[in-house]
């Protein structure tokens, strides 16, 4: 008798993105003397029902591939006892039969917001982690619902197109552009915790994503079980599909943002306001929102609003002065140029 539906679901998942990651390598050179490595992936757990059940397929799924298998725990320090709690994943991982394995603990900022903070803190634990142990890839948990939970936050900020596209199945980290892999976009969160139950895998649940304090718990408990009530059932899956269309629409638009840019540029390098008002919208604020991030200022904190004030330098020219962006940069409009540079 084969597995369980939910098991044979996150095991298909894992099977393909491990797929994947094997095309993408560069073939070894080759040397009759030197058997090459087996390529590392690592998995990314914090204990939960999602990331315990892809834990388990990684370990049942690489070794068939000629893949090592390691994880990597995140001690945020948020609550009390939370490096026990890392000890205890940690051994659970090996149980599954995960080498290398470790906990690694960070320190939370304030900048964002705590929930921005914290994923900024994971996230430069997991470069690190995958740097350290030269991993090929690391595997994140996100499934179908939280990625309609991302669409619903970028869509309650007023966030353009690329926020309510949510997260990509595959995306990076510094110096690796497809570090990073998610193999339950597709699936729902219950199958991840029905897989858990049926291995008998321990989970723990964190208070956090129950904690009204924060907003994607609120979200998670209030505002989806809301729409479902209102809408009917299938909310889920319309947002994880308005995600894709919304990243199709996103790529594409990025694409021409990237093609038109040297277009709007003088022979010194500065944007021309007058080239860059015949462009349209979308396609001049993705150019207007690249040149601020190159100035320096932090793609987090570079949100649509900032970008909205100097595009106005452009199309609503009235003398205004220099406008103040994230990370001490400024734009202003001088001799019917662009300038954006460190203030």
């Amino acid at each position: 008798m084969g597995p369980h539906p939910a098991v044979a679901a996150i095991r298909l998942a894992v099977r393909r993105v491990l797929h994947d990651i094997l095309n993408d390598r560069p073939a070894p050179e080759a040397d009759p003397h030197e058997r090459p490595a087996a390529p590392l992936v690592l998995v990314a757990c914090s204990g939960g029902a999602d990331s315990m059940a892809l834990a388990s397929a990684l370990a049942f799924e690489a070794p068939r591939l000629g893949i090592r298998a390691g994880g990597v725990t995140v001690d945020h320090g948020l609550q009390p006892g939370s490096g026990l709690r890392a000890e205890e994943v940690v051994l659970r991982l090996r149980e599954l039969g995960l080498d290398p394995v470790e906990a690694t603990a960070v320190t939370v900022g304030r900048e964002g917001g705590p929930e921005a903070a914290a994923r900024d803190a994971r996230y430069a634990a997991l470069d690190a982690a995958a740097e350290r142990h030269g991993a090929c890839a690391v595997l994140l948990g996100h499934t179908r619902d939280d990625q309609a939970e991302t669409v619903l936050l970028g869509l309650a900020r007023g966030s353009g197109i690329r926020s309510l596209s949510g997260m990509a199945a595959v995306s990076g980290g510094p110096g690796a552009a497809r570090r990073y892999r998610r193999p339950f976009l597709q699936l729902d969160r219950q199958t991840a915790r029905k897989a858990c139950m049926v291995q008998s895998l321990p989970v723990w649940d964190d208070p956090h994503n129950a904690d009204p304090a924060y907003t994607r718990s609120r979200l998670r408990h209030e505002g989806l079980p809301a729409l479902e009530k209102a809408l009917g059932k299938g909310v889920v899956e319309a947002l994880a599909r308005t995600a894709q269309l919304s990243r199709d629409d996103a790529d594409a638009l990025d694409a021409w943002a990237g093609q038109a840019e040297s277009s709007v540029r003088d022979a010194a390098g500065l944007l021309e306001c007058a080239k860059l008002y015949a462009l349209p919208p979308a396609v001049r604020r993705r150019i207007l929102r690249r040149a601020a991030i190159e100035a320096g200022a932090p793609a987090g904190s570079l949100f649509a609003r900032h970008i909205e004030e100097v595009d106005r330098l452009i199309t609503g020219w009235r003398g205004q002065g220099v406008i103040n962006l994230p990370g001490k940069v400024v734009a202003q409009r001088q001799g019917g140029r662009l300038v954006i540079r460190q203030g």
